[in-house]
């Protein structure tokens, strides 16, 4: 089993699907892993031999930020954002959406589950 950047790749599928499975790693670059190592399109997982995993890696690491670095970066870029105050931090510390979606009837991945409000009752 191929283990690269932390992550377990798949068994079975082909280099240029399983290098997916890595955080930050999408089909172009992943396209651009395997022509850079040379490997055959059909080539799979499991056929890997270490001299081209450590090809995969050297690219990787000289090229590209994945995984845990990523994720800090991105945290990081976000909570600059909430401590400037300014409209996009507001809207992610709120938990809302942050790119100009209506939130009248829709936002319910952001904003979650409905939570229904009573109505006052009348006096009789």
């Amino acid at each position: 089993m191929a283990r690269i950047a932390g992550v377990d790749l798949p068994r079975n599928k082909r280099v240029e699907i399983a290098l997916q499975y890595i955080y930050g790693i999408g089909k172009t670059q992943a396209k651009n892993i395997v022509e850079f190592a040379n490997l055959p399109a059909e080539l799979r997982t499991d056929d890997l031999t270490d001299p081209q995993i450590a090809k995969i890696r050297e690219y990787m690491e000289a090229n590209l930020k994945t995984e845990g670095d990523l994720r800090r970066e991105i945290g990081l870029s976000i909570k600059r954002l909430m401590d400037l105050g300014c409209y996009r931090g507001l809207r992610h510390r709120k938990g809302l959406p942050v790119r100009g979606q209506s939130t009248r009837q829709n936002a319910r991945t952001r904003k979650g589950p409905r939570k229904t409000v009573a109505n006052k009752k009348k006096a009789v």
